[in-house]
């Protein structure tokens, strides 16, 4: 294949100049993603999303990621396996060390359970953030 001076120094401004001259591929038409974006926003869920993966023969990490990519998708709360939010280590650290209205560098170092035990038994609530 010989090359005309014109291709050539086309090909070298893309190559020096990082310009991408391949075609790319999308992975989702303008009629997916406003069909997406309608039906999450009108049922802002796990569920909605599992069926959108299966809908458009999708992974749930790609869907989610392209409804975060438009703006729309809201991330779940963490919960733990009975349903109440988690609340972590340092939360229960601040409570207390505002309960005593002192610091305590150490006392992060305590195991999560003697920390609730300790907050559970100055009657302390600790929500999580």
């Amino acid at each position: 294949m010989k090359w005309t001076i014109k291709e050539i120094i086309t090909n070298a401004k893309a190559i020096f100049l990082g310009e991408n001259t391949m075609a790319t591929a999308k992975n989702y038409t303008e009629e997916m993603v406003a069909s997406m974006t309608e039906a999450y926003q009108a049922n802002p869920s796990r569920d909605t999303v599992d069926s959108l993966a299966q809908q458009f023969g999708k992974t749930t990490r790609s869907i989610i990621a392209k409804l975060s990519r438009e703006g729309v998708y809201v991330a779940q709360p963490r919960t733990t396996k009975t349903g109440e939010p988690v609340v972590s280590k340092s939360q229960f650290v601040v409570a207390i060390e505002a309960h005593f209205d002192t610091v305590m560098p150490t006392l992060v170092k305590a195991g999560k359970q003697d920390l609730q035990k300790l907050a559970e038994a100055l009657g302390l609530e600790v929500h999580a953030s």
